[in-house]
């Protein structure tokens, strides 16, 4: 009675005994949960053990949402987990669980786990360095990290089981951490991300003590390795919420350092419009279940930064495509200090910039070629986007979409005079012989064309 006393006066902090919500006490049922991870939770509880699906897809489930993911939690540990079934691996150094196959799917099985003695796992600004000390159920929940997290389903029982207080604060659309918020953000900054895009993806309200210090330890994410800050910049921005979620990274003071100079580009007039446009159409295609090129969101996400350096640098007096390769280092090379964008993705980025200027080029065989290159579709997708947001004239996007329609007639007459500078006769001799030579060799202009283009 004193516990779920305590537990009703202080929500969040965990207590030995759960609260046990039955069949009728709420809407999750076994046939909503795969067969893989019944199979998974039954045949570990045959032999003995506790099994729950966990984590998020209970609060999915919850909330009325489709899991992703169904994870499993038990009291058993990675090696007696792995003899239980035919298809089994133990992965992980900081974090070791097992993947189990059945069939198709493939379940991750985590074992119990209990907090670590802080000077033992964590390093000068808290953040935790291993997670393997195994321990109770309760001392699972209470490491995990928010209370809607923290949710154990038994489909065999259709029992939840709540040390935290996560069904109330489901049901109240509350995200709220379980502990002392500086120092479990001190343990994970990406915990302050992540709260972000569990608001935006649930709909959920940040509880204000959970909110209050996420401005001050903002910092932290500095502290995060640059792969991982991308895995976890990827998640926010495939969400399909990922407008919400520019607007409560910016509320609490976390857009600043993730992309390089984003605060003043959201400041400018077309800036702020092109990357709206561009996450508004990533959020749909996410929504509808059709697929997104991160490289293609990245390359919307810093283009104006790309923008800005290169029209400086042709203002200077530079030649226009040396400038926007140099531009393109500049921008790619300040982002990799802070998150590690792979290099198949910076190819694909680079492509897609590099692309823009031929667009420009309407006249004699340049559009046709440019129709055959391997990333057409997305440079004009890219195109597109600068169109809506008043950055090229809409009048040229219209015209490539009309051109990649139309037949061979339509697209002849549609050829705009060659508009380049005519270049002076050369003498004959060794002039004419070089000039040949190079034409030969593929040479770029500066427009990116070979010079017999037309």
């Amino acid at each position: 009675m004193i516990r779920r006393l305590l537990a009703r006066l202080m929500p969040g902090r965990p207590t030995h005994a759960p609260r046990v919500y039955g069949h009728g006490d709420h809407a999750v049922r076994r046939d909503q949960v795969p067969r893989g991870a019944r199979t998974v939770t039954e045949k570990l509880q045959e032999h003995g053990f506790k099994a729950f699906v966990v984590g998020g897809a209970v609060r999915d489930l919850l909330l009325g949402q489709t899991p992703k993911d169904f994870d499993i939690a038990t009291d058993a540990t990675p090696e007696q987990v792995k003899p239980l079934f035919r298809r089994a691996y133990i992965i992980g150094r900081r974090f070791r669980l097992v993947h189990v196959h059945v069939g198709a799917e493939v379940l991750e099985v985590s074992t119990f786990r209990a907090a670590q003695k802080a000077e033992e796992s964590t390093d000068e600004h808290g953040r935790l360095l291993s997670d393997n000390v195994y321990g109770t159920q309760h001392e699972d929940a209470a490491r995990r990290d928010f209370t809607i997290n923290a949710l154990y389903f038994d489909p065999s029982s259709e029992e939840i089981w709540d040390y935290v207080g996560g069904v109330t604060d489901t049901r109240a659309r509350r995200l709220k951490l379980i502990g002392a918020p500086v120092t479990r953000f001190r343990e994970d900054a990406v915990r302050m991300l992540r709260a972000v895009r569990l608001a935006a993806k649930c709909g959920l309200a940040i509880d204000p003590k959970t909110a209050a210090p996420i401005p001050k330890l903002a910092s932290l994410i500095q502290n995060v390795p640059p792969a991982r800050l991308f895995d976890e910049m990827q998640k926010l921005l495939l969400s399909g919420h990922a407008v919400e979620t520019l607007s409560i990274l910016r509320a609490h003071g976390l857009s600043h350092g993730l992309l390089p100079l984003l605060d003043m580009i959201l400041e400018q007039p077309l800036g702020t419009k092109f990357i709206e446009v561009a996450l508004a159409g990533t959020d749909a295609r996410v929504r509808d279940g059709k697929s997104v090129s991160p490289a293609f969101l990245f390359a919307t996400l810093l283009w104006h930064e790309v923008l800005q350096q290169w029209n400086a640098a042709k203002s200077r007096g530079e030649k226009p495509l040396p400038a926007l390769f140099d531009a393109m280092d500049r921008v790619l090379g300040a982002q990799a200090e802070r998150m590690s964008i792979p290099r198949r993705l910076e190819a694909t980025i680079k492509e897609i910039w590099t692309l823009q200027p031929r667009f420009e080029q309407r006249a004699g065989a340049r559009p046709y070629r440019l129709l055959e290159h391997e990333r057409f579709r997305a440079a004009y997708d890219f195109l597109e986007l600068r169109a809506a947001s008043g950055e090229v004239p809409q009048a040229l996007a219209d015209w490539w979409k009309r051109f990649q329609d139309a037949g061979d007639a339509e697209r002849e007459s549609m050829l705009r005079p060659d508009e380049a500078p005519k270049k002076g006769r050369r003498s004959r001799g060794r002039g004419r012989k070089r000039r040949e030579d190079d034409d030969g060799a593929g040479g770029i202009s500066p427009a990116g064309e070979s010079p017999d283009a037309n």
